[in-house]
């Protein structure tokens, strides 16, 4: 049975011998630790489990999805984790990103692993009185605010619009999974546990709804993808 009394920190490191040595150091260091090989993995961990963990420790060059775009979809998502990277890119501009993405750390290889075990545990103990992982209950994607808590949307600064419970449930989803390809019936089971007809067609009220909402937007938009499902495409202005 799981100590939940030890810390737990998400490491996500592709190189297996440095994984492997800094996974066993951090748990005979008295942490909880789970592995993950690179980004994406990581990324879906914590969409299923934003609440489990006390600290991300994050590689920058990884497969999938490096560290920078794991980083900055940890911080889209308003999830309060503490995360650090860990990397080999010692460039000032690396370290200069990765801190202004709102990185606690950034470590260099090599490193000393007492060093490294001293600096999360002053980073757990700094965030000690925030949530692990607690999902911010308000979203901000260029012109779009979504105040999940109180169910209200604003677009372009303009008037605020009260969405349906339903509704709200259904965005806070588009959201968690904005720029991917989402299948119908994995909206439908994922969010509402059944695939029916009936949740179908309701399924397809709600975002209708959502989309002409949100037409007024430049940024956020609900596309079609034909025989499949939707994208719920978000375009930054940096991009």
């Amino acid at each position: 049975m799981e100590d939940m009394t030890k810390p737990k920190i998400l490491l996500i490191e592709d190189e297996t011998d440095l994984g492997n040595v800094v996974r066993q150091y951090l748990e005979i260091s008295d942490f909880e630790v789970d592995w993950l090989t690179n980004g994406r993995l990581a990324y879906d961990r914590l969409l299923r489990d934003p609440v489990h963990y006390h600290l991300a420790l994050i590689d920058v060059a990884m497969p999938e999805m490096d560290g920078f775009q794991l980083a900055d979809k940890i911080v889209q998502l308003g999830m309060k984790l503490p995360f650090l990277f860990l990397t080999a890119r010692n460039e000032k501009s690396d370290r200069l990103r990765g801190l202004k993405l709102g990185a606690d750390d950034y470590i260099c290889k090599p490193f000393d692993v007492d060093e490294l075990v001293l600096r999360i545990r002053n980073i757990i103990k700094r965030n000690a009185g925030v949530p692990a992982s607690r999902p911010a209950m308000t979203i901000r994607r260029e012109d779009v605010v979504f105040e999940k808590d109180c169910f209200k949307l604003m677009i372009a600064g303009k008037k605020e619009i009260i969405l349906t419970p339903r509704e709200a449930e259904l965005l806070d989803f588009l959201f968690r999974h904005e720029n991917r390809v989402l299948k119908r019936e994995d909206i439908l089971s994922q969010l509402w546990g059944e695939n029916d007809y009936f949740l179908g067609r309701s399924l397809d009220v709600f975002i209708s709804r959502l989309r002409k909402h949100l037409s007024s937007s430049t940024a956020v938009s609900i596309d079609n993808v034909y025989g499949v499902g939707f994208v719920f495409t978000v375009r930054r202005a940096h991009s």
